[in-house]
């Protein structure tokens, strides 16, 4: 694998009347005049000599057209996390569920605490010297199976124990089936929980609804608030879903922000179903909502009323590291999922489709080609990604949806590419005027 290729590169961009430089190479952002950022747009601006000594200073000091530092993707061949379908069945009928409302195109089936075991057994044996795994219970709906997940965390703890590792657990609920024992056994066992929320009744119903065609936003909401009430400062989000009917996603992130919820994550649906896709026509309505979005969680930062929005973060000076920030995710090679009968997949949107079986928790992995495939994955097959100001903290999409719209891991979807850079500009706005405000108070 050849390292990035030694180049310089700048994003100039405006967000209402701020104008920003991101500096790829270094990854520094600078607010500037407009003046400035024309010049640096490629305008024919003249500038005075101590505007242009700044910028030569900044070059300089390697913050800004700094060339891309030579690196290579951190890529291991010992396994770290597992994705357990432990239900092959779900309590509610979601219209745009990418698995076929929790069936995955296939019977509708629990995973047996037999498989779980197995599938931990192989974990644990495929980790090699890493010390800490992760384990995320998927569905379908866990909840429906849970004597199992309680079984198989209850298993894969003592076992950990007796090699010096550890688990870190996740489950992504629905929450219809939440009470007091399962909140209690979430808040002592789950690292993290992710619940699906919609936002607006109108708009969760028209999607989220029970086998009877009912919406099940009031039969979710206020086990979702008293969840979230008993947390504490353990993790957890509310994820929900976009689509061609709710364009005005801004509404639904705020009024989920209003509940008591301050973790939200709101991601564009991956569905084929015409009425709900989104479409490039959509596009500059979409990147006018981040806007608005944006606009707002910064006055609610600034009046103390913040919360925390997954796609608004944006951590320049920290976080991972370069070499893990280019190697992609680490699905078909460092992650698996696994379905209730214990077979592989590179990840939960691949499960079902029997082109990308890799083998199974009680034979082990047998199709090393795909393994292989996906091990070489990174920011440097995705061509198209060269020339994006976007793709060290993109890293080029995501494979699965890659692979559904355009038939290649490594061709990058053109509508996530457009909503991804929007978002990067927003938070990078939001990451200057945090700045600005902390400085202030």
């Amino acid at each position: 694998m050849l390292p990035c290729s030694v180049i310089s590169m700048i994003h100039v961009f405006q967000f209402q009347d701020k104008h920003y430089v991101y500096d790829v190479g270094s990854g520094a952002l600078h607010e500037c005049d407009e003046k400035t950022a024309r010049f640096l747009s490629g305008e024919k601006v003249s500038l005075s000599r101590s505007e242009l000594d700044e910028i030569e200073t900044l070059e300089k000091e390697g913050l800004l057209y700094a060339e891309e530092v030579k690196t290579y993707p951190k890529k291991s061949d010992k396994v770290k996390a597992l994705c357990l379908h432990i239900c092959h069945d779900c309590n509610l009928r979601c219209k745009y569920c990418f698995a076929d409302e929790g069936a995955y195109h296939a019977a509708r089936e629990m995973m047996p605490f037999g498989t779980a075991k197995t599938a931990i057994d192989f974990l644990l044996r495929e980790s090699g010297d890493r010390t800490t795994l992760e384990v995320d219970f998927f569905g379908g709906e866990p909840l429906m199976n849970l004597d199992v997940v309680k079984q198989t965390v209850y298993y894969a703890k003592e076992e950990a124990a007796k090699r010096g590792k550890r688990f870190l657990f996740t489950t992504t609920t629905n929450g219809l089936l939440l009470n007091d024992e399962t909140i209690k056994f979430f808040n002592e066992e789950m690292e993290n929980v992710v619940l699906s929320l919609d936002g607006r009744k109108e708009v969760h119903d028209a999607v989220r609804k029970t086998p009877n065609g009912k919406g099940s936003f009031d039969a979710v909401i206020d086990k979702a608030k008293k969840f979230v009430q008993s947390r504490g400062d353990k993790h957890y989000y509310v994820r929900g879903t976009f689509t061609a009917k709710n364009l005005d996603f801004a509404d639904d992130v705020l009024f989920l922000a209003d509940q008591g919820f301050d973790s939200i994550s709101m991601e564009p649906v991956v569905t084929d179903i015409e009425e709900l896709k989104i479409k490039e026509e959509h596009l500059p309505i979409i990147e006018k909502e981040y806007e608005r979005l944006c606009v707002e969680y910064i006055k609610r930062m600034q009046r103390g009323e913040g919360f925390n929005f997954f796609h608004f973060n944006v951590d320049l000076e920290g976080g991972p590291c370069l070499e893990k920030r280019i190697s992609a995710c680490g699905a078909g090679n460092e992650y698996f999922s696994v379905v209730p009968n214990g077979d592989l997949y590179p990840c939960h949107q691949f499960a079902g489709d029997e082109k990308w079986r890799m083998g199974s928790v009680f034979e082990g992995i047998q199709r090393q080609d795909i393994r292989e495939e996906f091990a070489k994955n990174c920011l440097f097959t995705r061509k198209k990604c060269g020339d994006c100001f976007a793709k060290f903290i993109c890293s080029g999409g995501c494979s699965a949806n890659n692979q559904h719209f355009c038939g290649d891991m490594n061709d990058p979807y053109p509508l996530t590419c457009a909503m991804m850079k929007k978002r990067i500009e927003c938070a990078l706005h939001v990451l200057a005027q945090r700045k600005a405000f902390q400085e202030r108070n």
